[in-house]
């Protein structure tokens, strides 16, 4: 049942696209599925973005530290390795609310749109905190 909703997430993107969809206006299953898809990529591309800022200053600190006590890095990278995971996997269990219908893949995306919208937040916060 997980390969279905996969293939869903997967295929409802490309019927959805050889359409004009208006978010605004969405009403249909494959509409609504597909306007969360696009609210999750817009959120995850400003995430990428808090990402490679915080990197840069966390690559900033350990560059003003000695060898010994360098790691802002690597545990930067090691923390969002680790939260995708913890998203993805929270994110399809909040989409069993809606198991095997047509709305679960709207249900994953919205939860990951919401999720990546706070963890960007708090990237941007910590890329911030170092100017």
């Amino acid at each position: 049942m997980r390969a279905l909703a996969l293939a869903v997430l997967t295929l409802a993107p490309t019927l959805a696209a050889a359409q004009e969809i208006d978010c605004a206006q969405a009403m249909a299953q494959v509409e609504l599925t597909f306007c969360a898809e696009q609210d999750w990529q817009r959120a995850d591309a400003d995430l990428n973005d808090a990402y490679k800022a915080a990197l840069a200053l966390m690559r900033q600190i350990d560059a003003g530290l000695a060898a010994d006590q360098q790691g802002a890095e690597a545990h930067l990278r090691a923390g969002q390795r680790a939260w995708v995971s913890f998203r993805d996997e929270a994110c399809a269990a909040e989409g069993y609310v809606m198991h095997g219908g047509s709305a679960e893949p709207m249900v994953i995306y919205g939860c990951r749109a919401g999720l990546t919208r706070q963890r960007a937040e708090g990237l941007w916060q910590l890329a911030g905190s170092g100017g």
